[in-house]
């Protein structure tokens, strides 16, 4: 707990205490007040900042002389970049081949020099890992060290002193190392609150490591919310999450876009799927929370394009999309006819597309493929009974 009231004092006028907003939406689903931490709007887009600028304002003027290095897809990436260009110190940070373009931007305009290499995280760590060892730079972990997990640390004491009668704190969970550092602060102060780690039903390493009693790596990884695609739990955040935190609970793929399309419309918040976990588990179980519930939006750097499709998914998981296929006849006016009894259903049409090959047709039919826009899951029935009633052959 020293250690997190120094990092907070070291953090003063660097990041920002972030606002802490109610949501009437997500309150009347739990039944009781939440709240959201958005580090969504700190410095650099995410609470990477925090531990990043801890770890290297830490460093002694040798190892600040050498230089510091970090591997990230993006969030701990830009937290390093600055950090280390608000001390003075140079930084390299290696990202993935594959990372979105405006987080390289980011990252390289906060002031690090960047150089990809690999496919996947685990292969950029291992390239920094290598130039550490090349140049004698400080390798700066995104979160397996204790500086890290101190500075992460400062969200709960935030968290306290805004929302002081919460009972329980929901948090995203990848290496471990935001919810290590709320725990150690939270549990210090108020060990009556309740903490809960959320993970990616497929990059879920927390739930076999605790069982196992030691961290436990998967053999794939497989999530939308790359901020919380992690492997295996780092050492020291899972040390305190085996011993301070309540529970641990996991998402699914349709659940983590639900909750971004949820940030978006109702919070009037962009977040990133991994900051948007919280709100998932939410979603998933409402009445598993007691309350006042605070949840954690971690970051809100999401590249435009993964948003797109994301928000696609969400739509879709909430019955807003609507994908049917259905045959008509083959003659002038059939698919006027067809966009008709759409229009009359109140379904706004996206995407159509025809069939005309498929030797399961007949030669005066064609199957047509179509993409609606709904207002949710009853309108959809509502529009497939529609075009039924019209005598239309609906396939799916």
């Amino acid at each position: 707990m020293d250690e997190v009231r120094l990092a907070y004092k070291t953090l003063s006028g660097v990041a920002r205490t972030t606002a802490l907003e109610g949501s009437r939406h997500l309150s009347a689903l739990v039944g009781a007040p939440v709240h959201l931490k958005c580090e969504n709007l700190q410095r650099t887009g995410s609470f990477k900042l925090r531990g990043a600028y801890v770890r290297i304002a830490g460093l002694s003027p040798e190892e600040r002389r050498r230089g510091v290095v970090a591997a990230s897809a993006g969030n701990h990436a830009q937290g390093v970049a600055l950090a280390a260009s608000l001390l003075g110190v140079t930084s390299t940070v290696f990202m993935p081949v594959g990372a979105p373009l405006p987080k390289v931007a980011a990252t390289r305009e906060y002031g690090a020099r960047v150089r990809t290499h690999g496919q996947v995280v685990d292969e950029t760590l291992e390239a920094a890992r290598e130039y550490a060892h090349a140049t004698g730079a400080v390798f700066i972990h995104p979160f397996d060290h204790a500086d890290v997990v101190a500075g992460q640390g400062t969200v709960g004491l935030e968290l306290l002193e805004q929302c002081p009668e919460v009972r329980t704190i929901v948090v995203g969970m990848g290496g471990g190392g935001l919810i290590a550092g709320i725990a150690v602060a939270v549990k210090a102060l108020r060990p009556d609150i309740r903490l809960v780690g959320v993970q990616a039903e497929g990059a879920a390493a927390y739930p076999p490591s605790l069982a196992a009693g030691e961290p436990v790596a998967l053999e794939s990884v497989s999530t939308m919310a790359d901020g919380i695609k992690v492997g295996r739990p780092g050492d020291i955040p899972f040390g305190i999450i085996r011993t301070l935190v309540d529970e641990v609970r996991t998402v699914s793929e349709d659940a983590l876009s639900s909750a971004l399309l949820l940030c978006l419309e109702r919070a009037k918040l962009v977040v990133e799927p991994a900051g948007a976990s919280p709100v998932a588990a939410l979603l998933s179980e409402p009445g598993a929370f007691p309350g006042p519930v605070a949840a954690v939006l971690s970051g809100g750097n999401v590249d435009p394009l993964v948003l797109q499709r994301t928000l696609r998914h969400g739509m879709a998981a909430a019955g807003r999309y609507l994908s049917l296929r259905l045959r008509v006849s083959d003659r002038p006016g059939a698919l006027a006819a067809l966009m008709s009894a759409l229009s009359a259903a109140d379904a706004n049409v996206l995407d159509v597309s025809h069939v005309r090959t498929d030797p399961r047709l007949g030669l005066d039919e064609v199957e047509v493929e179509l993409h609606l826009e709904t207002k949710g899951p009853e309108h959809c029935v509502e529009v497939a009974s529609s075009l039924r009633a019209a005598g239309y052959r609906v396939m799916s």
